[in-house]
């Protein structure tokens, strides 16, 4: 069993977010570990109908869709969602929102400048704040909400229920400068991500008091400071309404309202369809229907040549005329009920897609990415060589092609764990782990003892080696052949990246030989029970019992309950939008246990009725000790989750090829992500993770070294993959407090290379982010890295909208 977290008052300083959110990012830009130079790539640009401000036309209701109704409005505590950050985007100040880029900018509605104006002895920022800015009560914006602020954050009084402080621990303390508009800020020790604090700022009527926080903020915002205010919440209609707030300042909002309409992602097409929505998220068969609704804008009344119905043929057609008419009578009833459904079904089709043809599908790149998890807590993959030996099998060009080739965005592999294309200083780190090579992946596994004839040996009593373990044998393991092949597939590697590489798998070897044992004794305890009732006691529970919005910690058996550190206000914001989207959320975003689900394979979790896959032996896998070398396979089987599943199937033919066997399991998609990927009841899973320009700060839970908990067990934060070495966790450390931007950055390629290295996450591709938005709208869609800027949000006016550019849309 691990621990994914620890009771309050036990939880580490340097707590931190995992995801990136609205207006985020770092002073350091990132550059991974490739065998070229620092790569210039250009990612791909948004896609949000651009119109000056002008062009937009005043007044109006937009909707938009998001999965459910916010837990919370208070960003900072841990059961915050997706609504929760958009939400509170266009009502609270976003002191550094992110640009097209992907970088920092500051925002001039609410700050004049803010920059360090002291390193030493101590480092000092200075915030001017515009001297407009007010909250909407009239009161302006000032020093006493950046202290309460730092006050209820900082982690020293447990009265609130914070679900991070990273950052705000470090505060040694806050004064004000010539005058409330000025916030001086000194810190106790350097940090680089000091950009990242006081996003989104809260007034001191939330922040000042325990129960403001944890429970004035849940349902209400009454003092806010964006371009809209909070109008109303219905639970009954599922809407959060916006007003235009007539205390802003600054552009005046071009929307009167805009209106936040939760529907579930199944749902989103006839949302559209009968104008519930004015924008959403979709998946690529909402948007395949958009594209041939205004494709068939000229048919002319002319059947559709697609939806129900459209494969009949003429002979079918004929035959269910004739059983409709025929003597028959019974067979007549039947045949006429099918043909007046399908005549429905046809009508209502044609009726949507009509509707469709108001919308126009956007489309760029999520700032996030989806990758390969592989839990090394036991089992085979606690193994350094078995993980290495499954990246190398992978044919990661291949599985980006399969999921953005048919969108039509660029199917490039993602090169690092820390940036993402686009992003300034990124640079392809794969090559401290190596390029695909059956050959290499099947030589790291024989050295870890896994044959072709070791399913039919006799179980020993040994322990699997690690290259430490061998030195006696010359010191030759993986590593080595990983480093020749390297050298001579990337011929334009310089000297430094391939100091950096080698440094990274000799440092990650050292980490796991260090660790092997502990390993191996998890790995022989699971190998001696059946593995799904070891397993039983798997909880994902986010937050803490007495937390409003957190479920109650349960128990099974007699085995303690597996508890998730409380994630950050991004990891709650963002991760759960994109496990939704992924198909590893339930729409409710529900938390609670599920007990196993009996009827499926041995190991694993499963639905009732799932097949057991054929037996290891028959597919002539690997084996040592008598063991078939299998993993589990978990992913998620809602209908949303279709690349990933395409995706699971490929990567499981290509572990085939080197002799790997995998059990795929589908769970339900409310399960997938709470009972399998956080309590650890998997081998290999498919995933997201949002990047972040905040490094140094949002990845650490995410690649932290596992501690044992008092009880043995581990504690992961947000590591689901169970990986990780003192050395990345050192790297993070020393990169969060410097403040050399040059620097930062090394220290951020050091680290993204041993992440390589340790191969417990191997990044596949940048996530397509699809967004159906009415044609009309303006300056809202597929936002890739930016923020969006809500006060430009609004219908063309008539001259915009009539124009012959908008027209071929």
């Amino acid at each position: 069993m691990s621990h994914v977290g620890v009771p309050r008052g036990t939880v580490r300083k340097r707590r931190s977010l995992a995801l990136l959110t609205t207006g985020v990012l770092t002073i350091p830009v990132l550059a991974g570990c490739s065998s070229g130079s620092e790569e210039t790539s250009r990612g791909v640009p948004q896609d949000i109908a651009p119109a000056a401000r002008e062009a937009v036309a005043d007044g109006s209701t937009a909707t938009w869709a998001v999965d459910a109704l916010p837990a919370t409005f208070n960003a900072f505590q841990a059961d915050a969602d997706s609504a929760t950050t958009r939400i509170t985007g266009a009502l609270l100040p976003t002191l550094f929102p992110m640009d097209k880029a992907g970088q920092p900018k500051l925002n001039p509605d609410y700050l004049e400048s803010a920059k360090v104006i002291e390193r030493e002895p101590k480092q000092v920022v200075l915030y001017k704040l515009n001297q407009q800015a007010v909250w909407s009560d009239g009161r302006e914006i000032g020093a006493p909400d950046f202290v309460a602020q730092w006050r209820a954050l900082r982690g020293k009084d447990s009265a609130f229920w914070t679900a991070r402080n990273s950052g705000y621990e470090r505060i040694e303390k806050i004064e004000r400068g010539a005058d409330d508009l000025q916030v001086r800020v000194t810190f106790a020790k350097p940090y680089a991500d000091w950009r990242s604090l006081f996003s989104p700022l809260y007034p001191k009527e939330i922040t000042g008091s325990p129960d403001a926080f944890n429970d004035g903020a849940r349902t209400a915002l009454k003092n806010t400071a964006g371009p809209f205010v909070l109008k109303s919440m219905s639970k009954s209609k599922g809407t959060v309404t916006l007003a235009r707030n007539p205390r802003w300042w600054g552009d005046k909002a071009k929307l009167d309202t805009l209106v936040f309409r939760a529907v579930a992602a199944k749902d989103r097409t006839q949302a559209l369809a009968d104008g519930t929505v004015d924008v959403a998220d979709i998946d690529a068969g909402t948007a395949d229907r958009i594209t041939l609704a205004r494709r068939d804008r000229g048919s002319n009344g002319q059947p559709l040549a697609h939806g129900p119905g459209s494969e009949i043929t003429p002979a079918q057609a004929l035959r269910s005329w004739a059983q409709a008419h025929g003597s028959d009578e019974d067979a007549a009833e039947i045949a006429q009920a099918a043909r007046d459904k399908n005549r429905k079904a046809v009508v209502a089709y044609a009726t949507e897609q009509k509707a469709l043809r108001d919308f126009a599908v956007r489309k760029s790149l999520e700032p996030a990415y989806t990758q390969l998890a592989l839990n090394g807590e036991s089992g085979p993959l606690a193994d350094d060589r078995v993980r290495r030996a499954v990246a190398r099998a992978l044919d990661r060009q291949e599985l980006a092609q399969t999921v953005l080739g048919p969108l039509g965005l660029p199917a490039k592999p993602l090169g690092s764990h820390l940036a993402l294309a686009g992003q300034p200083g990124y640079k392809d780190g794969s090559g401290a782990l190596g390029e695909q090579s059956t050959k290499e992946a099947q030589a790291l596994l024989a050295d870890a003892g896994w044959t072709r004839g070791g399913a039919a040996e006799p179980p020993k009593d040994t322990k699997a080696g690690s290259e430490a373990e061998k030195k006696g044998d010359g010191g030759k393991d993986g590593e080595e052949d990983k480093d020749a092949e390297t050298e001579k597939t990337e011929k334009s590697e310089t000297e430094e990246s391939e100091k950096d590489g080698k440094k990274a798998e000799e440092d990650s070897t050292e980490d796991s030989a260090a660790e092997r044992k502990k390993a191996d004794q998890a790995s022989a305890d699971r190998d001696s029970e059946d593995s799904a009732a070891s397993r039983d006691e798997g909880l994902y529970i986010v937050g803490e019992d007495s937390k409003p919005g957190a479920p109650a910690p349960a128990t099974v058996g007699s085995a303690s309950a597996v508890h998730v550190l409380a994630p950050a206000r991004t990891a709650s914001a963002q991760g759960t939008a994109l496990l939704r989207q992924a198909g590893a959320l339930g729409e409710d975003g529900a938390v609670a246990a599920t007990d196993k689900q009996p009827g499926g394979a041995a190991g694993a979790y499963a639905p009732v009725g799932t097949a057991a896959p054929a037996p290891a032996a028959a597919k002539g896998q690997l084996g040592k000790d008598g063991k078939t070398l299998t993993l589990r396979f978990v992913l998620p089987s809602g209908p949303g989750s279709q690349s990933l599943r395409s995706v699971g199937d490929k990567i499981a033919v290509m572990l085939e090829k080197i002799g790997i066997g995998t059990e795929i399991t589908k769970v339900p998609d409310e399960s997938y992500f709470k009972d399998h990927v956080a309590s650890g009841a998997y081998d290999l899973a498919l995933y997201s993770w949002p990047a972040t320009a905040y490094p140094a700060t949002d990845g650490r839970p995410i690649y932290a070294k596992p501690e044992p908990a008092t009880d043995g067990s581990l504690l992961v934060e947000q590591n689901y993959t169970r990986v990780g070495t003192d050395h990345i966790d050192q790297l993070f450390d020393k990169a969060a407090g410097e403040l050399d931007e040059k620097a930062a950055r090394e220290l951020m390629k050091q680290a993204d290379a041993r992440i390589w290295a340790a191969a417990g996450s191997i990044p596949l591709f940048q996530r397509p982010q699809l967004v159906a938005a009415d044609k009309k709208l303006a300056n809202v869609g597929a936002f890739g890295f930016a923020t969006p800027r809500y006060q430009d949000i609004g219908f063309k006016n008539r001259q915009a909208a009539g124009s012959p550019a908008d027209r071929k849309k």
